[in-house]
């Protein structure tokens, strides 16, 4: 059976929505199985086999959307390559208050200050382990409570409870709203923090470690060093940024938290090519930040990226965004002459 996307449909109800109640409406509809299912192959150019697996094409849905592992099979129905689930913290959270979510459409953008809400590992681990059988690539992005005295330890708790569960983890330490969190970005924190999550895996659960777009050249290198050094599995280039650029239209342009959508592309694919440069192509890297379309995904590609991942753009396009994304860069790489994806891979930088 043809399943007609209604997000055209709905958008104009939806925009009328506070953000977050939108986004609890999404949830709901889609695990009811209300989401569009793709329609056609994945073009054979958008393979790429990476971190162990192989990916029918390179676009995942980011962190922070299906935060408690609610949905994850009906965005791979939708065309996704893979997905991620989280941030999720060992005990539950309520995260900061409410309002926290802020649209900026005029900027095709958005700012949160959510601060990791979500349901804790129990709940999580319990919806993984009901899919464990099923096809697909599901990661999972661990983070810490607010109030841990300990936060290292809340990350190697993550890596104990969803081994065996988790496709791959994501190390979130780049959240602009858990207060302090960032640092341990700082190359000493790093180095320990790197140690005490590797040491806790007992399989070889590829571990990823997602950065701010915030940081300095020093910092980056400090970054690339101790990621090789320690023999981490990849790096995902990036989240939000708390800087506002040009931000000037909309009554919530000023508002404190991560901004992300448009407006993040060109800081966030910057810092990308740095880290494939730093790092010399030798970690695979995932791209994330303002992609809304086929041709800055492209860029993102030749900027170092094996993989890519979406949010932002999708509260504005819908789903079908995903399908024309993946039209739109196999033409890209056509006609440029890559027949595969990994031929394109940081071709903009110079190593």
């Amino acid at each position: 059976m043809t399943r007609i996307d209604l997000f055209p449909l709905a958008r104009p109800v939806m925009s009328l929505l506070d953000p977050e109640a939108a986004h609890r409406l999404t949830l709901r509809a889609l695990r009811m199985g209300l989401g569009p299912r793709a329609r056609e192959a994945d073009p054979v150019s958008l393979a790429i086999d990476v971190l162990g697996f192989h990916f029918e094409n390179p676009l995942g849905i980011a962190a922070g959307f299906d935060k408690n592992g609610e949905v994850p099979d009906a965005m791979l129905a939708m065309g996704m390559g893979f997905a991620e689930v989280g941030t999720v913290t060992p005990r539950p959270q309520a995260g900061n208050p409410r309002p926290r979510i802020f649209r900026l459409p005029v900027h095709r953008a958005v700012i949160n200050r959510l601060g990791f809400n979500n349901e804790g590992h129990a709940a999580l681990k319990k919806r993984l382990e009901a899919r464990r059988k099923k096809p697909g690539i599901v990661g999972v992005n661990i983070g810490a409570n607010k109030d841990a005295a300990d936060r290292i330890a809340d990350y190697e708790a993550g890596i104990r409870v969803f081994e065996g569960l988790a496709s791959y983890f994501t190390v979130n330490i780049s959240s602009p709203n858990t207060p302090g969190l960032r640092g341990l970005q700082n190359r000493a924190e790093l180095e320990t923090l790197i140690a005490r999550v590797l040491a806790a895996r007992k399989t070889r659960t590829p571990v990823l470690l997602k950065i701010a777009p915030d940081l300095g050249e020093d910092e980056l290198a400090d970054i690339a060093e101790v990621a090789l050094a320690q023999g981490l599995d990849g790096l995902i280039v990036s989240n939000t940024t708390i800087a506002r650029g040009d931000l000037v239209s909309g009554v919530h342009a000023q508002e404190t938290g991560g901004l992300s959508g448009t407006p993040l592309f060109e800081m966030s694919t910057a810092v990308l090519a740095g880290i494939y440069r730093l790092t010399k192509g030798r970690l695979p890297l995932v791209g994330v930040g303002g992609i809304s379309n086929g041709r800055d995904a492209y860029l993102k590609i030749r900027a170092g990226a094996s993989l890519l991942q979406l949010y932002s753009a999708l509260t504005y396009e819908g789903p079908g965004l995903i399908a024309r994304i993946k039209r739109e860069l196999a033409a890209h790489l056509a006609e440029d002459g890559f027949a595969h994806l990994k031929d394109a891979v940081g071709a903009d930088v110079k190593l």
